[in-house]
């Protein structure tokens, strides 16, 4: 199940990250990383009537911001790529009718952000398309109401539940100008514990983002320790923890380097139990800290694992167990990448 079988393409023509946004509710700015997000909303609604039209609103003003901070226009911008937890991604595709621009839609459920940077990349490295819109979003009040319980019920959260993010992230790729540098994507492989628990998704998913991680170790032949970051999604504590047990049965510690963005979007005095968890985890996580960092060159290669949970009401309300994947992108300083082509060069 997790032998590596060529599951990491490369990407030789340097799709970059020229831009990047990140947008979070009033909970999420009170969390750790407040001082890295682009907009923290004053309110859940955001100005609109339900929750549904504010995670919409979330996304398009992600997209809006990455295109003002990789100065391009909204006309430069060639596709989109979106994705989301609603029920037939009607968030992603009723945000992209504000954009006249070709829309794919995807459905990774949280793993979306890793999804749309690695198949964008892939677009961008073939020389099919550039200027490429990744972004994805998820709502605390919308996502609750779909797969667990209406809010009004007040129903008591159990140890092992996270808290789904309010926020929508975006990042723009091309193939010209400068920023972070997608190097290679591993594209993960569906896998299933057996575990049927909504409230326990760091569960379902740490195999998944086991399964990737060594599928790429393997085809990459590196370790841990060639990356100065190797975060997943929203594994949250639990998920965190029983990753750090099936990564060592298999031979790789994850060292001080690890970390997870559910655990790090919240602080420890706010009552997210196992921590954060959403499409918007990873996203927000990713397009405010981690890209800063890199930029700032104090990273200068990342592993980005987002995880997802591909369960729906429908499979849930059926009995059926709840299947994962994780899909990774390595994210590296243009500095970094200019310094290997040209000790490639001089060998």
């Amino acid at each position: 199940m997790i032998d590596a079988e060529n599951q990491t393409i490369y990407f030789k023509k340097k799709p970059h990250i020229i831009g990047n946004y990140a947008i979070v509710g009033p909970k999420e700015g009170k969390g750790s990383l407040n001082s890295y997000f682009d907009y923290i909303m004053k309110d859940d609604l955001f100005g609109e009537k339900t929750y549904e039209k504010a995670e919409r609103k979330m996304v398009e003003q992600a997209i809006m911001g990455a295109i003002d901070n990789a100065k391009i226009s909204p006309k430069d911008l060639k596709l989109l790529i979106c994705g989301d937890l609603l029920n037939q991604i009607i968030t992603s595709s009723f945000a992209a009718r504000a954009f006249d621009v070709p829309y794919i839609g995807l459905f990774g459920a949280c793993s979306t952000m890793a999804e749309s940077l690695a198949i964008g990349a892939s677009l961008v490295n073939a020389g099919y398309i550039d200027n490429v819109a990744c972004t994805t979003a998820s709502h605390f009040s919308t996502a609750e109401r779909q797969f667990r319980y209406p809010l009004e019920l007040g129903n008591q959260r159990p140890p092992t539940s996270q808290w789904t993010v309010t926020g929508a992230g975006c990042s723009i790729l091309s193939s010209k100008g400068s920023g972070p540098v997608i190097t290679c994507a591993t594209f993960g492989k569906v896998t299933d514990f057996g575990i049927m628990d909504v409230n326990n998704m760091g569960s379902v998913m740490a195999p998944s983002a086991a399964s990737t991680l060594i599928s790429h170790f393997k085809d990459t032949n590196t370790t841990p320790d060639d990356y100065d970051l190797v975060v997943t999604g929203d594994l949250g504590k639990l998920g965190s923890e029983i990753l750090l047990d099936l990564m060592e049965d298999h031979g790789y510690k994850l060292g001080t380097n690890y970390n997870d963005c559910g655990q790090i979007i919240f602080n420890g005095k706010q009552s997210v139990l196992m921590g954060g968890s959403g499409c918007g985890c990873s996203a927000t996580v990713l397009n405010s800290y981690i890209l800063k960092k890199v930029r700032t060159k104090e990273f200068k290669k990342v592993l980005f694992v987002a995880t997802g949970a591909l369960l729906s009401s429908t499979s849930t309300q059926q009995g059926d167990t709840i299947p994962g994947i994780a899909h990774a992108v390595v994210i590296e300083s243009d500095d970094e990448v200019d310094r290997k082509n040209a000790k490639k060069e001089s060998e």
